[in-house]
């Protein structure tokens, strides 16, 4: 059972630990030990300095044990001695080969503690052979690569007006963001405190979806919206004709699109060669990450539907129609694309020859 101590500290040690709280410039580690002992040499409970000082009983008694044995010295943190650990080559050689050649049987991906196990090393050399060798297991990047026949054309045409956009023209990104759920927690969340974010429950209610066609202009970053119901080539239709009576009569428009079937309907095709102004530019199968809008999309979920509830659709049209106003009068800026064409088809090229080998 823990009893409250005698005095444990000799008066100038005292004086002395107290000093080091005062320093700005004293070691965190001393200070940390200067606290435990101090609280001790006043009497408070073992358990309750540990709880303190946010550190275990065993490190309250050790520290303990360590002054009384040899004094206020020992509580500086001590020269290690010996020279670095060297990592042998072969150690590194084996590391490295289980690393790019295969997996552990009991998961999909090394960790440092599976690799330890399997090349007969420690984590820590794990761990200093993959920092020096740049390479992260456990990280994973997605890709695709394009075979769109005309990716080259593509890619010009598209980095061309991102690049040196038209005189006399607007330059649009289009594309829709549907099946956006209007979900609802299950009970109201909790609000942040100190020490403490808001929480939420896991589980939630769904309200029910909408969809929203957005037009990302890439000269001034404004963005057009239209919310629908359902994403069709009829509601894609409606949403150019919003864009050209929203458009100035004196400028022609560029739609920068996607390959999406509802974008090149007979009605949609038809709507096109009745407004010659209206050209459009399509980005290769496989590479959205071309479009601007996209950006905009990925601004729209983080900001205000990742964390958003929604108790209706209506109130997420709502959210949808405030955040369009406030981008345009707070956030929009223009749109800069600093990747050339030819370093982008290089790249492309690259990646499939690599997969190929």
């Amino acid at each position: 059972m823990d009893t409250a101590t005698d005095t444990l500290l000799h008066p100038e040690d005292r004086r002395e630990l107290v000093s080091w709280l005062r320093s700005s410039s004293h070691p965190s580690g001393p200070i940390s030990r200067a606290k435990i002992l101090l609280d001790l040499d006043d009497g408070v409970l073992p358990n309750e300095v540990a709880r303190r000082q946010r550190v275990g009983r065993a490190t309250v008694f050790r520290w303990k044990a360590r002054y009384l044995a040899e004094g206020i010295d020992s509580l500086t943190d001590r020269p290690r001695s010996g020279r670095p650990t060297l990592i042998e080559a072969s150690t590194v050689e084996r590391v490295l080969k289980l690393t790019r050649e295969r997996v552990p049987p009991e998961a999909d991906h090394w960790s440092r503690r599976t690799m330890a196990k399997y090349a007969d090393t420690t984590v820590w050399q794990v761990g200093q052979i993959w920092k020096a060798a740049g390479l992260e297991p456990h990280r994973i990047k997605v890709f695709k690569i394009s075979n769109d026949p005309a990716f080259a054309e593509k890619v010009v045409d598209v980095v061309g007006l991102y690049m040196n956009p038209p005189l006399n023209a607007v330059v649009l990104s289009v594309d829709e963001k549907t099946q956006i759920q209007a979900l609802d927690r299950t009970q109201a969340p909790l609000p942040a405190a100190k020490a403490h974010p808001e929480t939420r429950t896991h589980d939630y209610r769904r309200h029910g979806i909408t969809n929203l066609y957005a037009a990302f202009d890439i000269l001034t970053g404004e963005v057009i919206g239209r919310i629908t119901r359902r994403a069709r080539g009829v509601e894609f239709l409606a949403f150019l004709r919003q864009i050209d009576k929203r458009v100035p009569e004196a400028l022609d428009i560029h739609l920068i699109l996607d390959n999406s079937a509802t974008h090149a309907t007979k009605a949609v095709r038809e709507w096109l060669e009745t407004h010659p102004r209206v050209h459009v530019h399509n980005t290769p199968t496989s590479a959205s990450w071309m479009n601007a809008v996209e950006g905009w999309f990925a601004q729209l979920e983080r900001r205000a539907l990742r964390r958003g509830t929604f108790s209706s659709v209506a109130e997420l049209k709502q959210t949808l129609r405030d955040f369009i106003k406030a981008h345009n009068k707070h956030s929009a800026k223009p749109f800069k694309w600093t990747q050339t064409a030819k370093k982008i088809i290089a790249a492309v090229e690259r990646a499939k020859e690599a997969y190929q080998n």
